[in-house]
């Protein structure tokens, strides 16, 4: 039987859905358990974990040490995730998939140019209007109002438009170079590297259900 090979991104162990699904509050909560599966799947099943070294690696344990995690989690983490650094000289990949890509990233960019036009507009809209109804208003005070109102659905749209569904980090392609590099399953709940996934022809399993997946296979132990 081949080995089960797993590439976990960050998201695995921050997803609030994971949390809330296994009655957790916080991400120590879900990693402290989420390791132990992982433990017992590896001595048991054979079954190994990858994370990305250093990006994913150091991402994960500033989500930790933020939280004052504990000693001994720190310690799981260091024992049960194997950590390796993406081969990316040698790793191939299709020139489709960079012409794929570049495409998209295009697009968004386009699309956030938009969107930052129509802010611009919108906000010198609510300026004259607030100054032909306000006369006594400081510049400043109007300033204040219109941005207080519209920078905030500015960048939410914007981070829609240019984040959303792409890849936009570097530990997020050492996700899947890493995956695509020991013939791994990538586990993440974010929707660029699930998308991206799928074009590299990578096994793609949510993070929320890994653990329930890690439990089944244990089940199934003899």
């Amino acid at each position: 039987m081949q080995k089960q090979r797993f590439c976990i991104d960050t998201s695995a162990f921050t997803e609030p859905s994971v949390r809330k699904a296994l009655g957790f509050k916080t991400i120590t909560e879900l990693t402290d358990r989420l390791l132990d599966l992982i433990a017992e799947a590896r001595i048991k099943l054979n079954i190994s974990c990858h994370i990305p070294y250093p990006s994913v690696y150091k991402e994960l344990l500033g989500f930790l040490e933020s939280e004052n995690c504990p000693r001994n989690v720190i310690v799981k983490v260091d024992t049960w995730l194997i950590k390796k650094t993406p081969n990316r000289y040698e790793i191939k990949i299709p020139s489709e998939i960079f012409y794929e890509y570049i495409k998209d990233l295009r697009e968004r960019i386009n699309k956030g140019m938009r969107i930052g036009e129509e802010h611009i507009v919108k906000s010198s809209e609510a300026v004259y209007d607030l100054t032909k109804r306000h006369p006594n208003l400081s510049k400043r005070e109007i300033i204040n109002k219109v941005l207080s109102k519209t920078i905030n659905t500015f960048r939410n749209k914007y981070r829609s438009a240019l984040r959303v569904g792409t890849l936009d980090s570097a530990p997020d392609l050492d996700v899947l170079l890493l995956a695509k590099e020991l013939d791994a399953a990538v586990v993440a709940s974010d929707g660029g590297i699930e998308k991206w996934a799928q074009r590299l022809g990578l096994r793609f399993v949510n993070a929320a259900d890994f653990p329930f997946m890690l439990e089944e296979y244990l089940r199934h132990y003899k």
